[in-house]
């Protein structure tokens, strides 16, 4: 039994579903083998691998072939970028990256050390919503830009991005696009056709699968460089031993996903606002972060005018909530996202 009585906190993570969990035991006991084995336990793993590899497809609308499973959100993002850029200076096509000022630390990080290597990075602004002007990341775009890398919704805010129209502009240069979708898959309808991607990344975690478990969508007319060399798992792309269990649990997760997403993103909607509501009627300065509309469904952002969001949480005994990005939620700062909308310090600290 959890020691909170009310947990908001699942942009950080969700529990195991049940029934996902459920599914993983049999790969964490019995059915042992590793799916680069010959024999019947190693191919009742690889079987399991691969149907999973078909359930995440499912939800995104794509080929099973183009997904890579990976250890989580983190090392999917690395992959891409790095993957992307390694491969653009290896055939010498350039060295620009564009992205935006919002990104999660497992897309700005990685982007800060390939400046250290010489490659350029222009972040585009975003407005008092969050929200990247499809303008501002036209004009950003140069002939040596290798990648186009913008989140899908932001993990703060939960701000969604227009990625379907930075696509276009991406297609129209021909530039590879790459969008986090870690806090949009299992929320919102995630089809990499209709959004117009070529890269995309999923957290299990993030979805009621276990942690350390995600998967890197690659369109099969993109190459990239491998992140982790060894053995040619992953037809090539990922070396090291599937995570049979893990994999197991996120394909299970997003066929759920998949089966409840318009009946609970409603919902959650619904409980989103209510919540909204019930805070204004308590004190009506509360200020609302993020796109009033463009918005996660799950996801609700307010700062309290002259207060510290911190000191309010830690008052309120049972309850679990967060005033940042996990990763970095135990300092007290005012977010970075926050400074980018525009947010002063009292805005920001509330």
């Amino acid at each position: 039994m959890s020691e909170f009585a009310v947990y908001l906190d699942y942009n950080a993570t969700t529990p195991v579903d049940p029934r996902v969990l459920q599914a993983m035991l049999p790969y964490l006991t019995a059915q042992y083998g590793n799916p680069s084995s010959g024999h019947p336990l190693g191919q009742r793993a690889r079987a399991a691998v691969e149907q999973a590899r078909n359930q995440v497809a499912l939800l995104l609308g794509c080929k099973a072939e183009e997904i890579v499973f990976t250890s989580g959100g983190s090392e999917s993002n690395n992959m891409a970028i790095k993957g992307i850029a390694y491969a653009a200076r290896e055939s010498g096509r350039g060295s620009h990256i564009v992205t935006s000022v919002v990104e999660h630390p497992a897309v700005s990080k990685p982007l800060d050390f390939l400046r250290k290597q010489g490659f350029q990075v222009s972040a585009v602004p975003v407005d008092e919503f969050g929200r990247v002007d499809v303008a501002d990341v036209r004009d950003a775009v140069r002939r040596d830009t290798i990648l186009i890398t913008v989140m899908h919704a932001n993990n703060e805010v939960g701000t969604i991005q227009p990625i379907a129209d930075i696509a276009t502009i991406a297609r129209e240069r021909g530039v590879p696009f790459h969008s986090d979708a870690a806090q949009t898959v299992g929320k919102l309808p995630v089809d990499v056709t209709m959004l117009g991607v070529d890269l995309l990344t999923v957290a299990g975690h993030k979805l009621y699968a276990p942690k350390g478990v995600g998967a890197l969508f690659i369109s099969q007319n993109r190459a990239l460089q491998p992140l982790i060399h060894g053995a040619a798992h992953e037809s090539g792309r990922r070396a090291g031993t599937e995570n049979v269990a893990g994999i197991v649990g996120l394909g299970l997760a997003c066929e759920i996903a998949g089966q409840v997403l318009e009946l609970a993103g409603k919902r959650m909607t619904f409980l989103r606002d209510r919540l909204h509501q019930g805070l204004l009627r308590l004190n009506d300065r509360i200020v609302l972060n993020g796109h009033p509309t463009e918005r996660l469904p799950n996801t609700l952002n307010v700062s309290f005018p002259g207060g510290s969001g911190a000191d309010i949480l830690a008052q309120m005994d049972g309850v679990a909530a967060s005033t940042g990005s996990a990763c970095h939620d135990r300092r007290l700062a005012i977010s970075e996202v926050l400074l980018a909308m525009g947010a002063g310090q009292e805005r920001g600290l509330g």
